[in-house]
């Protein structure tokens, strides 16, 4: 599983529980890094009503999930999970990949 995205069981439900309030119900979640942040790249996490044939497709206890192409070989062994403390909840992405991040944590450099 080191070389694929991997979403925490958590994760799964958290994203299942929000995407089921959508309407219409999304086919499936989008992961993807995009340039920006402080640190050159960020993560983005959209819901998704269209595929494209480049992308990959992983499944997680019945939620699709959306990489494409040139995101996926950021993400190569990332695990998302949801977090919920005491300064508040989201998502939480563990990238093996990263090289720093900057003070605000949803930026990185590879």
């Amino acid at each position: 599983m080191a070389n694929t995205l991997e979403l925490t069981p958590h994760a799964t439900q958290k994203v299942k529980e929000i995407m089921a309030q959508q309407n219409p119900v999304p086919t499936g979640l989008r992961v993807s890094v995009v340039g920006g942040g402080c640190s050159g790249f960020s993560y983005q996490m959209n819901f998704e009503n269209q595929t494209s044939a480049i992308d990959k497709t992983f499944e997680f206890d019945g939620l699709k999930v959306f990489v494409d192409q040139a995101s996926l070989m950021y993400l190569k062994g990332t695990k998302i999970d949801y977090v919920e403390t005491l300064e508040g909840a989201g998502f939480k992405f563990e990238n093996p990949n990263v090289k720093s991040t900057c003070g605000c944590g949803s930026s990185f450099t590879v």
